[in-house]
């Protein structure tokens, strides 16, 4: 599966990690399966996609689908929090900068998101201990 996540419920984070070609129906399948869980309501989040190769989205209209969905999610679950994205291709971060610009503009977003190129500064932005500690 080319996204994989785990709930850390001591720093209250769920870190989620992409590898290779991500598609659509991965990207909206991880959305939906990890924020419908109640256990993770205001949780932050750090999704380091810098082991994507290939993003397979048919437009990039679906960023903003998605970026949609989240904050549609986040509304209703009532809770702020902080999302650190780690992108290090082009692509991937130019990409992930559209879903943060959608995410600002949706007047349902209560989320901080930042997009990093690499994971220590990620978790310092999310307030959590050295890299080492958080693999």
């Amino acid at each position: 599966m080319p996204i994989t996540y785990r709930v850390d419920h001591e720093v209250r984070v769920v870190f989620a990690e992409g590898t290779g070609t991500v598609t659509d129906d991965d990207v909206f399948g991880y959305q939906r399966e990890v924020w419908s869980r109640p256990d993770v309501r205001g949780y932050h989040e750090l999704v380091d996609v810098s082991a994507v190769k290939h993003v397979k989205l048919p437009s990039a209209q679906r960023v903003r689908d998605l970026a949609e969905l989240s904050a549609e999610m986040e509304a209703q679950a009532g809770e702020a929090k902080r999302f650190a994205i780690v992108a290090t291709s082009p692509i991937v971060y130019g990409l992930s900068r559209m879903f943060q610009t959608y995410r600002e503009m949706d007047q349902r977003n209560k989320t901080q998101v930042k997009v990093f190129r690499n994971r220590q500064e990620a978790l310092a932005f999310l307030g959590i201990g050295s890299p080492a500690d958080q693999r």
